[in-house]
């Protein structure tokens, strides 16, 4: 997900290089794009676009814990909340209103609402066939998501922003494997796809807090050195 304190340096001059720009961007972000530019010349701040989203990320999450008809409510909110989630950084780039604070709420908001989503399907899904290990792995998911989410951020404060920078192919980015979550739960696969998660998030948290320890242990021998 792009910053919401990112600028971006233009080759070309006019509206036309943006649009240009925009072509390289992820699907969702262009959609929410789209959503937002009739708000540039409102009194809407982009920060209320982040509170909106965490507010139908949390529904979504409670929604989850329901499981049952809940949980296929909860698909649609969290897909939701992933939209407007790219939709404040969209608005903040349009109407100039970047700022470092910015990208600090956005990323806590995302960080909250991808914490409440694993939480909420652990305690959903409980009373079905992962049964009491359910909870635990949600906690657990949860609980790897925020030292990503430390580890990296500590990573961006001495590399630079693109610490965040992810993987893309044909304008999709690797966190948009979470849309997968909404027609899995409506088709009954979302016992498997949580048991994966359960296994590579907390993997790729010991990557991250690995990368950072190397990290800082390469600027302690400069310093030293």
């Amino acid at each position: 997900m792009a910053s919401r304190n990112e600028t971006v340096s233009l080759p070309l001059r006019g509206p036309l290089s943006l649009d240009r720009m925009m072509n390289d961007r992820p699907w969702d972000a262009r959609l929410a794009r789209m959503m937002v530019r009739p708000l540039v010349d409102t009194p809407v701040h982009p920060n209320h676009i982040t509170t909106l989203g965490l507010l139908v990320g949390l529904a979504a999450a409670v929604s989850y814990a329901q499981g049952g008809r809940g949980a296929d409510w909860g698909a649609f909110l969290f897909a939701l909340a992933m939209l407007i989630d790219h939709g404040d950084g969209e608005l903040a780039r349009l109407s100039g209103k970047t700022s470092a604070s910015g990208h600090t709420y956005d990323r806590i908001v995302d960080l909250v609402v991808k914490v409440g989503l694993f939480v909420g399907v652990g305690f959903g899904l409980s009373d079905g066939p992962l049964g009491a290990w359910a909870i635990p792995m949600g906690f657990l998911s949860g609980l790897s998501l925020a030292a990503i989410f430390a580890s990296r951020g500590a990573m961006a404060a001495s590399r630079g922003p693109q610490v965040y920078e992810q993987p893309s192919f044909a304008g999709f980015e690797l966190e948009d494997i979470l849309y997968l979550i909404a027609p899995l739960t409506w088709l009954g696969g979302l016992p498997g796809f949580f048991s994966l998660c359960g296994v590579g998030i907390p993997a790729f948290a010991a990557f991250s807090v690995f990368q950072w320890w190397r990290t800082r242990s390469s600027q302690d021998s400069s310093a030293a050195g």
